[in-house]
Parts: structure tokens; sequence; C-alpha cells
């Protein structure tokens, strides 16, 4: 059986009208857990479903196994490994793997910890004197930002330059020929260009000069599967750039803007410092900053939830409807940092589950902890706040609050 869904549900969850709040409109789509649009392609929107597809090896991740891709799924260059399959997903993902965290660099988060409480208090020192900051440009994107340049070795002041690059490529990423400009899909696609071609530059300069950072190790080391190819090294070197910072400046966003909402959480953060564990796992689940995974493709014809989905049809997977689903989380729409049993899909989950998720969790972790210890009685300026174009990576673009006295 396949059910077809109208398609205005979706139209307007990608509208920018809904982003400031989804999430009545998630509960529609949950109606109908797996359901096809007229395009031909399918929107799944409910916590088991979504799950079984993610687990499910006859799913491709590689947009090239679409039937009909459309303009804004097409790469430039060589694939990341998160858009690619088996095996060589999992080669290329072992070898990032062996500078970037466990088994290899088991130490890489926790040995950043006193880097990372520094940069923190650095930024909040400048909060001084201020009455009215903005939690995004302030704090939120500078923080992630330095830490993934540190990491991959990317000069610091080049950092206008790429986030530019990055600002183009997500607004790229939701590109419909039929109510979009062309001019927001080109931009995407010189931003690629572009990107590619700095971090290739950066690249040709760490070829026999083997350093700490990870473009160095990478274009260095040779393990147990060899080394990737230059083009390999920039293709993960652009999702770390790129991924290693929009999730998490969306996550500490989300989670400044809950706090404010929730003035009892807020305070007791402030009283308990080891709340904040649970309640980055469970802003993960309620305000995740990453709402949709726009394609995945069928190998051969499948069954979800008694909905045939033929092979190449592009399939839609709603995570941020996910982890709200009734039947999944119980009282799904309340945040609650004691929650137990959270097995959200804020970093997704399978094979592909976030690459950089250990880090973006300590980030926020040590971010939101020290930030609700130093403000002065912070409220909001405006509520909702502006948000992003963006319902896929979905967050504030800024948010303003005043601390201090009214």
């Amino acid at each position: 059986m396949t059910t077809t869904q109208t398609p205005d549900t979706l139209r307007r969850i990608l509208d920018y009208s809904s982003r400031a709040d989804p999430y009545p409109l998630y509960a529609e789509l949950r109606e109908t857990p797996v359901a096809r649009q007229e395009d031909g392609s399918f929107v799944i929107s409910t916590y088991r479903e979504i799950s079984d597809i993610l687990h499910n090896p006859h799913l491709s991740s590689d947009t090239r196994n679409l039937s009909c891709p459309t303009a804004g799924m097409q790469a430039e260059g060589t694939p990341a490994f998160i858009n690619l399959d088996p095996p060589e997903h999992d080669r290329l993902r072992r070898l990032a793997m062996r500078h970037f965290g466990p088994p290899h660099t088991p130490g890489l988060v926790t040995g950043m910890e006193g880097a990372l409480t520094t940069a923190v208090g650095n930024l909040i020192d400048d909060f001084a004197g201020k009455q009215r900051i903005d939690v995004v440009d302030d704090f939120a994107y500078p923080f992630p930002v330095a830490v993934i340049c540190h990491l991959l070795g990317v000069p610091r002041e080049d950092e206008p330059r790429f986030h530019r690059w990055v600002d183009d490529l997500i607004n790229s990423i939701d590109y419909n020929p039929k109510t979009d400009p062309k001019e927001k899909l080109d931009k995407g696609v010189q931003a690629r260009k572009d990107l590619r071609q700095y971090l290739g530059g950066l690249l040709a300069q760490r070829h026999g000069h083997p350093g700490d950072d990870l473009l160095s190790r990478l274009a260095n080391d040779d393990g147990p599967d060899g080394r990737m190819t230059d083009e390999e090294i920039v293709a993960t070197a652009n999702l770390l750039l790129i991924a290693g910072h929009e999730t998490t400046v969306n996550l500490i966003t989300n989670g400044m803007l809950t706090l404010l909402r929730h003035p009892h959480v807020l305070q007791r953060l402030c009283e308990e410092p080891d709340l904040v564990v649970p309640l980055v796992e469970e802003l993960l689940r309620y305000e995740p900053p990453v709402h949709i995974i726009p394609w995945r493709a069928a190998y051969s014809d499948i069954t979800v939830a008694g909905t045939t989905i033929p092979k190449g049809a592009q399939i839609m997977l709603m995570l941020a409807s996910g982890s709200r689903d009734p039947n999944r989380f119980h009282d799904p729409d309340r945040f609650d940092p004691d929650r137990r049993d959270n097995q959200h899909l804020g970093f997704g989950s399978g094979i592909h589950l976030c690459f950089g998720g250990p880090l973006a969790r300590r980030e926020a972790q040590i971010a939101l902890g020290q930030l609700v210890r130093h403000l002065d009685r912070p409220r909001l300026v405006a509520d909702p706040p502006p948000y992003r174009r963006s319902p896929v990576l979905r967050g504030p673009i800024h948010l303003y609050v005043e601390q201090g006295a009214a």
C-alpha cells in the first residue's frame, strides 16, 4: 500500500514563515508516517520508521543512486564519506577516525578541555560592561569556529572567507528549482569550488611537513588502510569545517534560547553544574541543530510501514519530528533534562552517526554551563528571534539577550 499525502504540510514546514515553530506541523506529518509526495519522493516522520531507515543496509546515502537528483544535490568533486555507502564509507571513516577520536586518539576531546574552557571564558570576559549581547555573533559562532580551525590547521584570520562560503553552501542545500532563484544554487556551487580550492591549497603545504593538525596527519600518515587521496582529504576537511561549526552554533544557540524560555531549568543549571550533561542530550532531542536529512535512496524496492518505496526514490527523513514522536517519548513537547531513555535522533543513527558528536556535545556542555553562571539576570530581547533561512540546519541567526538591571 502506498499513501499519498498532500504536499501542503511539507511545503509549510519548508517555508520560512514556519521556521520559528515547525513542531505543530511535524505532528501533522506523523499522522502519515511514510508519505509519498507529488514529485515521487517520500517523507518519513515517525521515530521507529526513521530509525529503521537509518539502519537499513538497502538504503543509500549517495545522491548518485537517486533516480531523479535535483540540481541542488549535485556534488562538486569527490563526495565526503557521509555521502558515500559501504565499503567506501567505512574505509574513509576509519581513516579519519584514526586522528579524530577512539580508538586511536581516545584523548582528543578530553585533551582539549582546558583550551575549550579558556576559549569560552575569554568570550564571556568580553561581555563585561555590555547590557546587550548577541549570543550568536558574540559567543556561539566564534567558539566552535576557533575550535575547528585549530583542529584542522586552518588560519583563524581566514575565517571571514569561509564564513561566507559556508553560508552560501547551507543556503543552497534546500534549493528548489520551482520556487528559488537560480542565483541561490549558483552561489552554493561556486562556494563549494572556492572552499575546496582553498582547502586544497592548505593541504599542499602539509605534504612532507607533519604537524599536529588534522590536515597534516591525514596528508602524512600511513595506516592499515593506506592514505586518503588529496581529493578525499579535501572532502573530509570540507565536511568537518562545515559540520564542525554549523551544528554546534545551532546547538548552543538553541540551548540558550530554550533555557531562557525555561528559567527554572536555567536556575537549576546554575546550582547543579552536572545537570549540563543530560540537559544537552535533552536539547538534542527537543531543539536539535539538524532537523532534516534531505535525501536517502533505496537500492531496490523496499516496504516501510506498509508503504512501498521504489528503487531510486528520494527519501526525506524528518529527524526533529521523530524526536518529538509521542509513540517513542513520553510528553515529547515538554523540555525535561531529567528525561530517561533519551535515545534521540539529534545526531542521526546507524553507520552515519555524526562523526563529530562527542566534540559538539562537550563544546555545548562547557559553553552553556559557563554562560548561564556568568550572565546577570539574562532575558530575551525578542521571542521568537530571527531564524536562519535553512529548514535543514535550524537555529536563530541572532539571539539578542539583555542582562543586568531591567
